[in-house]
């Protein structure tokens, strides 16, 4: 029975040549878009960690304050739920690092050192808000000693705003791509099921089960979707081969195996849903 389904099944791709073609790439682009969109999505959410989590807040510390009080204002700053990480810069530090990044050695000019202590404070990554940074720039400027709060807030805000926008859109496009792809598929059972429509009517007359008519329709789209992943998935490693090497982003693909197996199970899982749905209203009335 089993060796009948896969014989009547490959027996349709032959009697729809044009349309299993049709069907074969425009499932393998969706499957290869599908995953795509999902690895950009990933990468997008990535950068956001790592972007929220190397945002500074610069906390300077007033002249006046004593060197005894420095870790009392660090154990408070530390206590807040939203803090991920505090570094200590004195007035030396400090100006070790002004003379690095401008090259400028004020030394030569000034007797003394007019670079005030600081903290520099990193947040939890769900504190990374605009609304959020607002009210904790205000509470730890509160803090007994703080004089100025420094956050290059703006130019971060874009580039996460602009991250948000880029994955909605890419949410968008894999939904009309998986809808085009169940599109596709359905119309090829569709024409598969009008092909052998009056070889169904003959089947139900010598009593054939239910499975018997239907398993070869299922293992056909099953079958495209199979080759789909397969062919998807070659175009996939030639891709990440080529940006691998131009852009150093081997890193990044740490979690390839997983993308290349959801690649591989994509078609098959979506060709096996859309045939067994299209076929829900067959049934062994004449």
């Amino acid at each position: 029975m089993i060796g009948f389904w896969f014989k009547e099944a490959f027996k349709s791709i032959s009697r729809a040549k044009s349309s299993f073609i049709l069907s074969l790439i425009s499932t393998s682009i969706s499957v290869l878009l599908i995953v795509g969109s999902i690895i950009l999505i990933q990468l997008s959410n990535e950068f956001q960690t790592n972007l929220k989590e190397k945002l500074n807040i610069n906390i300077f510390l007033k002249d006046s304050v004593p060197g005894s009080s420095i870790k009392e204002i660090e154990n408070k700053i530390k206590n807040k739920n939203y803090i991920n990480s505090v570094k200590f810069i004195d007035k030396d530090e400090a100006a070790e690092n002004f003379i690095k990044d401008t090259g400028e050695d004020f030394r030569k000019i000034l007797d003394y050192n007019p670079l005030p202590a600081s903290f520099s404070v990193t947040l939890k990554e769900e504190f990374v808000k605009k609304t959020t940074i607002d009210k904790i720039i205000s509470e730890l400027s509160k803090i007994n000693g703080v004089d100025e709060i420094v956050y290059q807030y703006k130019f971060a805000d874009e580039v996460l705003s602009f991250l948000d926008s880029v994955k909605k859109y890419i949410f968008i496009v894999t939904l009309v791509l998986l809808l085009i792809s169940i599109y596709i598929v359905y119309s090829t059972v569709k024409l598969v099921i009008s092909l052998k429509h009056e070889e169904f009517e003959t089947m139900k007359l010598v009593g054939a089960k239910l499975s018997t008519i239907k398993m070869p329709v299922i293992i056909n789209g099953t079958f495209i979707g199979f080759l789909a992943g397969i062919i998807a998935l070659g175009i996939f490693l030639v891709i990440l081969s080529y940006l691998g090497n131009l852009l150093a982003l081997k890193s990044y693909f740490d979690f390839v195996k997983i993308y290349l197996l959801m690649m591989i199970l994509l078609g098959p899982i979506l060709g096996f849903l859309v045939s067994a749905f299209t076929l829900r209203r067959i049934n062994l009335r004449i």
